[in-house]
């Protein structure tokens, strides 16, 4: 929601502006512009990009209007779930997890927490990194070295896509000139008719280079730079599960593991200590029973 109230306010700005300062929206109307800049950015995206980046670029296009994918309930959750399976492990064993990490949908810790259970790469994140624990063959080093690589994975599919929609947003002014030249091209033909078709011809190829300036600082950049917050915030949800899981792995108590987590969330995500502490309490006397 918040990104399409930016996007109205550039557009109410801009040409709201323009008809404040004496211009008519209908001079503006030039298809033809719209089709040179939308169509060179579009065919240029699709031959820079693989499928894969290019549906992942749809998809956190659609998550951006959403907003922030991850809310401090979402964080409560989190570490409630790991505080749960934490604790659940010390005291009846790391075996008493396996019904939960090898069938997650059937899991009553998970189904306790629908915001997180709605999480499937969460889940399917967490659920990997507590197998090799269940197995007993990796040593906690281990486990951080499989981790940091998967992580490492996620950062370079998080970035394909910014990077490709940041070179159309740099393209965009380049396309704008295009359009421009083909409307004085369009001109030049005309250049023995009316002095009005020749304005309106002139006014079209400025239309063009004005299309493509806004698209791309006002549009396609801005998109390209909340894509990657929204990615960055995405991979901060999967780093605060991978230091409890390592934590937890390294001998830490349930509790200390989960407090790492919790210290290396942002400040408007992160409950206090206290808070944290209340939270749990209730977890404590249940965690044997689950």
């Amino acid at each position: 929601m918040i990104i399409l109230i930016g996007f109205l306010v550039v557009v109410f700005s801009v040409f709201g502006g323009f008809v404040m300062g004496g211009g008519h929206l209908f001079w503006l109307m030039h298809p033809n512009e719209v089709v040179i800049i939308g169509g060179g950015a579009l065919g240029a995206m699709i031959i820079m990009s693989p499928r894969k980046v290019l549906v992942d670029l749809v998809h956190g296009t659609m998550l951006s209007l959403k907003g922030t994918p991850h809310s401090r309930a979402a964080y409560e959750e989190l570490l409630k779930v790991l505080y749960e399976l934490f604790l659940l492990g010390r005291r009846n064993g790391m075996i008493a997890l396996e019904e939960h990490v090898f069938d997650p949908k059937s899991s009553p810790v998970f189904n306790k927490y629908p915001l997180f259970a709605a999480n499937t790469n969460s889940v399917e994140f967490l659920c990997s990194s507590l197998r090799p624990i269940i197995d007993g063959k990796i040593k906690p080093d281990q486990l951080r070295l499989l981790l940091d690589a998967e992580i490492e994975r996620k950062e370079i599919d998080h970035l394909a896509p910014i990077n490709v929609l940041t070179k159309i947003g740099d393209s965009m002014p380049g396309f704008g000139i295009v359009a421009a030249v083909l409307g004085i091209v369009v001109t030049m033909a005309s250049i023995n008719g009316p002095i009005e078709q020749i304005g309106q011809h002139v006014a079209a190829a400025l239309v063009g280079t004005f299309l493509g300036i806004l698209l791309a600082y006002g549009f396609v950049n801005p998109l390209a730079m909340n894509l990657d917050f929204i990615g960055a915030a995405d991979l901060d949800f999967t780093r605060c599960i991978a230091a409890c899981v390592i934590g937890f792995a390294s001998g830490m108590a349930p509790i200390t593991a989960v407090e790492l987590g919790r210290r290396g969330l942002s400040s408007e995500l992160r409950p206090t200590s206290d808070e944290l502490e209340e939270m749990l309490k209730s977890l404590k006397s249940t965690g044997a029973k689950t």
